[in-house]
């Protein structure tokens, strides 16, 4: 049975990705009208190339304070081994689209509902390590909200 993807609805999603490595992998394409929330995001170390390598995820998006567009928010770096599991549980949102461009800082209810608007470019969440012999299996469920 297909899953309806129509204006007004939400999703549950989880995503796998196999052997993430210094190449940067896309957890989340956001789109625009949407707003993500994300549950958890599992990360196992099958192999590292050295203890301690670190494994990076941020958001790619619109600083409200500059107004400035394709900034990237540290979301966790988190140091691995080989064979270590870290699991991120903290929930938070993100929309899938910036807003229209305007001039920083975000200081009164016009530039706030442009947020909400979703006018801008697309933002997602992205994930890499520090060596491309790295190998980490990566997990994110997340609640895809359709507001299109």
């Amino acid at each position: 049975m297909a899953i309806v993807r129509s204006a007004g609805t939400e999703i549950l999603r989880c995503h796998s990705f196999a052997e993430v490595d210094s190449t940067l992998q896309v957890l989340i394409m956001g789109e625009q009208h949407h707003i993500y929330t994300v549950l958890s995001i599992i990360c196992h170390a099958e192999s590292m190339q050295a203890p301690g390598n670190f494994i990076h995820c941020y958001l790619n998006g619109y600083d409200s304070k500059a107004g400035a567009t394709d900034e990237a928010f540290t979301i966790f770096k988190q140091d691995m081994s080989t064979q270590e599991t870290f699991v991120f549980n903290d929930k938070f949102s993100f929309n899938g689209f910036e807003p229209t461009d305007f001039a920083g800082p975000m200081d009164n209810a016009t530039k706030q509902n442009a947020i909400a608007d979703q006018g801008g470019v697309a933002q997602d969440l992205r994930i890499y390590t520090d060596n491309a012999a790295d190998d980490v299996d990566v997990m994110i469920t997340f609640i895809d909200q359709n507001n299109a």
